[in-house]
């Protein structure tokens, strides 16, 4: 770009086709892509298996990969996408390819291949991390950076062929993490008693890395650990975060409040259930979809009005049809959970409305994005670094 020339005389380059652009449509193909694969492969692991699906040879790889999709393939490249708008380095786009690229692999059956990308996407990320940690010392960047080197420690388990005992605690750190470091930077609008910061960073997240590390030697002691790593989080959260404020106000601000406390509720359920799966209980699948879906994604929902703004330049008209998907996705985590729990019918159902309740989530915001268009005459919305 051209730094001398003043941005009105700037030619319009809207509908030209560039390397950029092109490199920008493959790595959204591949996060949609490894979403829907990961849900195909969540439906199919509790034998929903939509006939249109029923003969696509990679569905059972993606039942197989369901985690490592969702977790790395999807969640890892957004955040990717998202770090390195921050970091605005063309080499912080790394991580983010790496990672989509390893999803196009696990659904081809090349897991050694996936296992390497993964692992390099972890080094490279770790590495973009600590240079926003030196550009913005701060206790939240600092978490990020805890962050990355839990998505790179599970990476590495799964390069290595380790057990999804071992590796899943470190996946789920990571998103965890992230999402602890943000709501932390948030909690700076708010009077924090003394002993806040810290507790939540050598107490709640120290005891949450500690049971990841012992959960493959140990896996009793790991788990037990972990959980309640967990509940204790999701307690700091509902006590410290700005959440317990803005969930009086109107509009977004409230809409964000109610998934983030929906969020919480699910935190500490998930931390439950993680102790009771590894005291012998059958609450795996409790477990596991009470952080993956009623934390993560909740928080993800709530988010995704401000972050598209900042990652995609995509500007989101609120409206209350946003608590529908919403509503969708704790009425089927608590159809999943309490009915499914002995009856894998019920547990099968729920998936599906899991599963719809994104999809309703992706039309909605699709819906929104064209109603500001119309709205504000498809002016695009202004970049902000997250």
């Amino acid at each position: 770009m051209d730094l001398g020339t003043p941005e009105r005389e700037r030619p319009a380059l809207h509908g030209v086709v560039t390397p950029r652009r092109v490199a920008g449509l493959l790595l959204a193909a591949g996060v949609a892509a490894a979403l829907l694969a990961g849900v195909a492969g969540g439906l199919a692991r509790v034998g929903v298996v939509p006939a249109v699906l029923a003969e696509a040879g990679w569905l059972p790889r993606a039942a197989l990969a369901h985690a490592a999709l969702m977790v790395c393939a999807f969640m890892g490249t957004v955040i990717g996408v998202e770090r390195a708008v921050a970091a605005r380095h063309p080499l912080a786009w790394l991580p983010p390819i790496a990672s989509a690229a390893s999803g196009a692999c696990l659904l081809a059956g090349a897991d050694d291949a996936a296992g390497l990308l993964l692992a390099a996407a972890g080094v490279a990320f770790t590495a973009v991390n600590v240079l926003l940690v030196r550009r913005q010392p701060a206790a939240h960047t600092a978490l990020l950076l805890v962050s990355a080197l839990a998505w790179l420690a599970g990476n590495l388990l799964f390069a290595a062929g380790a057990s999804g005992g071992a590796v899943l605690p470190w996946w789920f750190a990571f998103l965890i993490i992230t999402i602890a470091a943000e709501r932390l930077e948030m909690t700076r609008l708010m009077r924090r008693r003394p002993g806040a910061q810290a507790s939540l960073q050598q107490a709640v997240l120290g005891l949450m890395l500690l049971g990841a590390a012992a959960s493959g030697p140990w896996p009793l002691a790991g788990g037990l650990l972990y959980g309640a790593a967990l509940v204790a989080l999701a307690a700091w959260l509902v006590v410290f975060d700005i959440a317990r404020r803005t969930i009086r106000a109107e509009g977004l601000p409230r809409y964000m409040a109610v998934c983030l406390l929906g969020g919480y509720g699910w935190l500490a359920v998930g931390g439950l259930c993680w102790m009771a799966t590894a005291a012998g209980l059958p609450a795996r699948d409790a477990a596991l979809h009470a952080i993956g879906l009623g934390f993560i994604v909740s928080m993800m929902m709530g988010h995704a009005p401000v972050i598209l703004p900042a990652i995609a330049r995509i500007k989101l008209l609120f409206g209350p049809v946003f608590y529908v998907p919403l509503a969708v996705l704790h009425g089927s985590l608590l159809l999943r959970l309490l009915a499914g729990a002995t009856d894998l019918r019920w547990r099968a159902d729920g998936a599906l409305f899991n599963a719809l309740a994104l999809a309703l989530f992706a039309a909605t915001a699709v819906g929104a994005a064209f109603a500001w268009r119309r709205r504000h005459g498809g002016r695009q919305a202004p970049t902000r670094t997250p």
